[in-house]
């Protein structure tokens, strides 16, 4: 926090903000004026300070001797006196954030999202990618948008307004979301070492390895945060050069490419089609995604007083984010449309026939039948090696080990960001990839031990599902806190934001919900369908609790009933869900 945050801390204490157990009692003329102080805030460089802004995340007294940082000590600088509509400079300065973030975007199990997308159905999914990535860049503003203006991320904003209860639940959901997002991305790493051994580091030797190596990565921050984002840059240009080579090596029809990606239609698509792309939805928009990027905004040095200030940062966020989704979604293309030209129909026969003639020592991967060929990221290696020869397959292998690579270190950032937010605990980061690697190590290792790769990839079917489920506890607190003027002030959502954020946010979880019954239906076992019917009541009475907030602060004030209806607060029903929730 900078000198006028604490000024601010300091100027404006929770003591403004009604108090609900006593406001049956107050007279109209003193339920005005407590309203007024929490709007009638002081100007300071033309932007209005909140009071929700201008108080600091709640900490222990030793907390407050040693300030509380949720992310790097470095913060990039910001051009000054660069007064044109547009600078490169200042795009220069601002770009870092969006890359990182871009990065669960391409995480291995997007990867065999892709692969399966365009083996099942060819090029006729690609707009659901297409538009997939344009609602995940929405979603990704709102969370910049929260960062930048608030100087908080969403974790931290939720454990400010949610009570105890419900905030340890999100938290703990959204732990499981980073841990089975950690454990795609330990099998894909896995895999990519064994492909790129020819076998000599088994399954459960490359989980080992991913152990090690994580660590190593994590060190790069000690030599400063421009760096470390240099880096991951890197990786990103390795994936869009290995994915790119096999793009080129195998050339689709860039027609069909198009066709698939501008016409939202899907002729002659069933059940297996529509799956797939209820998968694509599931596997682009990560929920742990946005709490990230929340946080990695606040890297940037931004007068958060000066409402030009933040503006400026929220634009140049917003481009940085475009372009570097932009890029994670051609490389994704790159995939979908590698295997839809070289894969869509290919019978299991006629892949063994192929392995066959070219010496692959892996085809009783493809049985001997005529059933549609099923590929994951391991079998997708084998059978491009199959076709196009060893090279298509270790370049792929490189591909999938830096998507690996890249998202586990942002995956242990995220872990970090959630857990000082929620609980106010601050560990190290070498402490905290300890436990969550640990967690989702430990199912990992046991399966790529005792059964075959199979097995090992066929997890990532389940975690897709675990993805999906906690998806509603990113998306709908995001929603609701960036809809409330009192913490939002001028940069609070407009009328259209909130309604179209919140069917994007309807349709998404619909979406990932039919995902998660599809795949319960198809497990066909009595004693699943109980267990999932009990955890879905409870799942959904949680979802519940958090709409309900969530249009109260949209403004459907009908919600707002019982006291509160009495002293007036369903025309300010921002201030009833800050004052409500904060108190608790």
């Amino acid at each position: 926090m900078t000198s006028n945050d604490t000024k601010g801390v300091e100027s404006y204490k929770i003591r403004d903000i009604v108090d609900f157990g006593t406001s049956s009692k107050l007279e109209m003329k003193g339920e005005k004026n407590e309203k007024s102080k929490l709007y009638d805030s002081s100007q300071d460089n033309g932007v209005q300070t909140n009071q929700y802004s201008s108080i600091a995340p709640a900490a222990s007294p030793v907390a407050q001797e040693d300030p509380f940082t949720t992310y790097f000590e470095e913060k990039v600088p910001i051009p000054e006196n660069v007064n044109q509509i547009f600078s490169f400079r200042k795009l220069w300065a601002f770009t870092g954030p969006g890359f990182l973030m871009s990065i669960a975007y391409l995480d291995p199990g997007n990867i065999e999202s892709d692969l399966q997308s365009g083996a099942v159905a060819g090029f006729k999914l690609l707009w659901v990618l297409l538009g997939s990535t344009i609602i995940g860049l929405l979603l990704q503003r709102l969370a910049a948008r929260l960062g930048v203006v608030t100087g908080m991320h969403l974790a931290e904003v939720c454990n400010r307004q949610y009570p105890t209860v419900p905030r340890v639940i999100l938290w703990l959901m959204i732990e499981l979301a980073i841990i089975g997002s950690d454990m795609q991305e330990v099998i894909g790493c896995a895999i990519a070492l064994n492909l790129l051994s020819v076998g000599r580091i088994p399954l459960w030797g490359g989980v080992l390895i991913t152990i090690t190596d994580t660590f190593v990565f994590l060190f790069l921050d000690k030599y400063g945060l421009r760096k470390l984002e240099a880096f991951f840059g890197f990786l990103i240009t390795v994936m869009a050069v290995s994915f790119g080579y096999e793009y080129v090596l195998v050339n689709p029809n860039q027609g069909g490419v198009l066709k698939g990606m501008f016409v939202p239609y899907c002729a002659g698509c069933g059940s297996q089609q529509l799956e797939q792309a209820v998968g694509i939805v599931g596997a682009v928009i990560m929920p742990h995604n946005i709490y990230l990027h929340s946080a990695l905004v606040k890297s940037r040095e931004v007068d958060r007083k000066n409402k030009k200030d933040v503006k400026e940062a929220n634009k140049y966020f917003f481009i940085e984010s475009a372009i570097a989704l932009f890029i994670s979604f051609l490389i994704n293309v790159f995939v979908v449309a590698v295997f839809a030209q070289a894969f869509y129909n290919k019978t299991n026969m006629d892949v063994n026939a192929e392995c066959n003639a070219t010496g692959s020592p892996h085809t009783d991967l493809f049985p001997l039948n005529n059933d549609t060929l099923q590929v994951d990221i391991y079998k997708g290696g084998i059978v491009l090696g199959c076709f196009f020869g060893p090279a298509a397959l270790y370049i792929w292998a490189i591909g999938i080990l830096a998507a690996g690579q890249s998202s586990t270190m942002t995956g242990t950032y995220s872990g970090q960001f959630v857990m000082e937010g929620f609980l106010n605990l601050r560990w190290s980061r070498f402490a905290r990839v300890l436990l969550t690697r640990s967690i989702a190590i430990t199912p990992t290792l046991l399966v790529a031990i005792f059964q075959d790769v199979r097995h090992l990839t066929g997890m990532n079917d389940f975690l897709n599902v675990l993805q999906s489920m906690q998806l509603p506890f990113a998306l709908i607190p995001i929603l609701t806190f960036t809809s409330l003027t009192s913490i939002m002030n001028d940069f609070a959502n407009g009328l259209v934001w909130k309604i179209s954020g919140g069917i994007v946010i309807l349709m998404v979880c619909a979406i990932n919900m039919y995902f998660v019954v599809v795949y319960v239906t198809s497990l066909n076992s009595v004693l699943y369908y109980v267990l999932a019917g009990f955890i879905s009541v409870a799942y959904l009475c949680f979802i519940l609790y958090l709409v309900w907030h969530c249009l109260i602060a949209l403004g459907v004030s009908c919600l707002d009933f019982g006291s509160r209806m009495q002293v007036g607060l369903s025309r300010h029903t921002d201030i009833y869900l800050l004052n409500d929730m904060d108190g608790a």
